[in-house]
């Protein structure tokens, strides 16, 4: 019904990780500051001369923009096409609002000079929030393109139990995330010397440590979980084979001093497994399709 429409919020989702993933390459840079403490513009010019750490951080802002207007014209193409009470409208809406979050607060760290060096308190909570807000973008963009593609809607009084196991795998999944924002930062702002310990004592340093064993405790009280309440299946096995791969990746990260291109694949593969949790919460929750007998009985 809805086969373009739904090819291009798919489309937005997958440029919004691009977009994620480009801004992983200048945090990891520490290109943030490249240009200058100026927003939107570049060193107060649309189009600098691009070199160096401002070639990297105006593709960024480039990026950006056109996420922005991806998304911004996904809203108005549901809200125009799709008929009331598809919920699809309402997730295609919280993502305008949400990526209009997202540019606030990378203008925010702009014009407050929360980057490059920087290792002040705020930066080391804007960066946790910056990157919450970009995974609650991504659900909405994710449940956006499932409902136009043909997913069923969630039901709002069905499975009481299950919702709040989904919740709580939600919040755990966002703690862990948030504390592998700071932890990318402490790498990136104090990295590691031959014996594996920071050059420089920095409380960010002390933080380093959460990530990991947040991770490790997460996984294991989830893994319990699957088992005792019996779930399985394709979603669950996909869900499980990027957390194996995941795993894998921090574990080379250590092992390798933290090159950039495993950091972004780190990064790209805890997208991936967000959007599949997404997607298989939705179909836990979906409202369960009238049967021809019960449609005819109407």
């Amino acid at each position: 019904m809805h086969s373009r429409l739904s090819r291009f919020a798919w489309a937005t989702l997958a440029f919004n990780v691009v977009v994620i993933l480009v801004g992983a390459v200048v945090r990891a840079t520490g290109s943030g500051a490249g240009c200058g403490p100026s927003w939107p513009t570049c060193h107060g010019q649309m189009i600098p001369a691009l070199s160096g750490d401002t070639a990297v951080e105006y593709t960024h802002r480039a990026v950006s923009g056109i996420a922005l207007v991806m998304v911004g014209v996904l809203v108005v193409w549901v809200l125009r096409r799709v008929p009331r009470p598809h919920q699809a409208r309402r997730a295609a809406v919280l993502s305008g609002v949400a990526i209009v979050v997202e540019a606030l607060i990378g203008a925010a760290i702009v014009l407050f000079e929360w980057v490059a060096d920087d290792a002040s308190v705020a930066r080391t909570v804007s960066v946790p929030l910056h990157l919450i807000n970009t995974f609650l973008l991504l659900t909405a963009l994710t449940l956006t393109a499932h409902l136009l593609g043909g997913g069923d809607p969630l039901a709002s009084s069905r499975h009481p139990r299950t919702r709040r196991w989904l919740y709580a795998g939600a919040g755990a999944f966002l703690v862990i995330a948030a504390t592998g924002g700071i932890t990318a930062l402490a790498d990136t702002l104090f990295p590691k010397d031959g014996t594996g310990s920071a050059e420089v004592e920095h409380f960010l340093t002390d933080l380093r440590i959460l990530h990991p064993v947040v991770a490790v405790v997460v996984l294991l009280f989830a893994a319990w979980a699957l088992v005792r309440r019996g779930i399985g299946g394709r979603t669950v096995s996909a869900i499980s084979a990027l957390v194996g791969l995941q795993i894998l990746t921090g574990i080379l990260m250590i092992a390798l001093e933290l090159p950039l291109w495993l950091r972004i694949a780190h990064l790209a593969t805890a997208d991936a497994m967000w959007i599949a949790y997404v997607i298989a919460a939705a179909r836990l929750l979906a409202a369960p399709r009238a049967r021809p007998a019960e449609i005819a009985a109407t």
